[in-house]
């Protein structure tokens, strides 16, 4: 019991002393694309999800080779790796991760396996305008978090804070992927509650190349933003669906009146037209 008590303590003031966590290479064995290097933060209170073939398979049911994809907080890359691995080294996949902590997690990544991938890493975060704005995190050395003053999540995300720069994504990926947005097959967003204010932003590209989508349902949304969330899919001709788990689990398919039964799911948004 004492012990329990003494670690709570250790790791309550761990949280609160900004650490610069490195990462360790390791080896991932696949069942198809056979063994991968994949760089592991060394941040302790930050589990990894592991790359596994059944992620990969999910991913290749929407991403064909040669695919263009945009992994929107892309973190230290445990998605951006699989989407990666999904596109082939002809595709191409933009990793954009504003956190200047864990972006050298995402380059290591972007170096590793050039015989299977090729991943963009950006050390910006995708906003209406570009600009300077706060990143918050809940822990001092921000193992996780996003773009603050935008939700009800504000008080929590503000605890540990610092400047990121934002950059507008639908003028970035004009300016530099012209060509390849014809092949632009999936984006994925992961940013705190922030998904939606970044899918308004990239709109016009929505609209225009179809791309299938999985955004977070943050569970600091309240019910108006969710509803926002779901509209801004079903005007744009979206089916939503709950993403239940990356095994084979069939999405369930959900409306408006849907969105408040779970607190935090990953949304599956599919173009029907």
């Amino acid at each position: 019991m004492i012990k329990a008590i003494l670690e709570k303590i250790r790791r309550h003031r761990e949280k609160r002393t900004f650490h610069e966590y490195g990462y360790e290479i390791n080896k991932v064995q696949l069942v198809d694309e056979g063994t991968i290097d994949y760089a592991r933060w060394k941040h302790p209170f930050y589990d990894t999800d592991s790359i596994t073939q059944q992620k990969v398979n999910f991913y290749k049911k929407y991403i064909k080779p040669g695919s263009l994809v945009v992994d929107i907080g892309a973190h230290e890359g445990d998605t951006t790796v699989p989407m990666a691995l999904a596109a082939g080294k002809e595709g191409i996949v933009i990793g954009l991760e504003p956190n200047p902590h864990v972006f050298p997690v995402l380059e290591a990544n972007a170096k590793l396996n050039p015989d299977k991938v090729k991943i963009v890493p950006l050390n910006f975060a995708a906003t209406a305008e570009d600009g300077e704005f706060t990143f918050g995190s809940g822990d001092a050395s921000f193992g996780n978090g996003g773009i603050v003053g935008f939700s009800t999540n504000i008080s929590k995300n503000v605890r540990y804070s610092f400047n990121v720069t934002g950059k507008n994504l639908d003028h970035y990926l004009r300016n530099n992927y012209k060509e390849q947005l014809a092949g632009l097959a999936f984006i994925k967003t992961d940013a705190e509650g922030y998904d939606k204010e970044i899918l308004k932003s990239i709109r016009s590209i929505i609209q225009e190349f179809r791309p299938v989508i999985v955004s977070e349902c943050f569970k600091q949304l309240n019910g108006d933003e969710r509803i926002e969330l779901y509209n801004f899919f079903s005007e744009l001709n979206y089916k939503v669906h709950i993403l239940l788990d990356f095994s084979g689990t069939p999405p369930l398919p959900i409306t408006m009146a849907n969105m408040n039964d779970r607190k935090h799911f990953d949304i599956l948004a599919l173009p029907l037209a």
